[in-house]
């Protein structure tokens, strides 16, 4: 098991139940290991705030199993920039992505996803600091971080 950082290793930012169940290889290349450190960092910082552990459900994700879990063609979990995260022991996802927007930690977006995940994720260049909620009410993400509707 590969630490990246006191509270996160390789293993858990690429584990996928989806992966293991249809044989998709998930490991990281070399490539993305400075990205998962990165991110690693970010959830470090994530965690101080929170106070709590923090779940993470997906991170990195191969182009097999991006497509295979129905990820968007350019998502930024491929290149081990994303991860979508619980922490129940402080409150329901819509909860923890506000404490995240609130501490000021750097982000490129932070999603609102289903109330059932925040999706939190870093940028190569320029973070845009974006705030979406998806919800199966709307056809497109609505601009914020909002109850989900449904």
């Amino acid at each position: 098991m590969t630490l990246l950082t006191p509270h996160f290793n390789v293993a858990e930012l690429t584990r996928s139940d989806t992966a293991q169940a249809r044989g998709i290889d998930n490991t990281a290349p070399p490539e993305v290991l400075a990205n998962l450190q990165r991110l690693a960092e970010l959830l470090e910082r994530v965690r101080a705030v929170l106070g709590v552990p923090v779940h993470i459900s997906s991170g990195y994700r191969s182009p097999a199993l991006n497509r295979a879990v129905g990820g968007v063609a350019n998502s930024v979990h491929m290149s081990g920039l994303a991860a979508d995260i619980t922490a129940p022991a402080f409150g329901t996802p819509l909860q923890v992505a506000q404490a995240i927007q609130a501490a000021g930690i750097e982000f490129d977006q932070l999603i609102h996803e289903y109330g059932r995940w925040v999706h939190i994720g870093l940028s190569e260049g320029t973070p845009r600091w974006q705030l979406l909620t998806y919800d199966n009410a709307s056809k497109s993400p609505r601009v914020g971080l909002l109850p989900v509707r449904s």
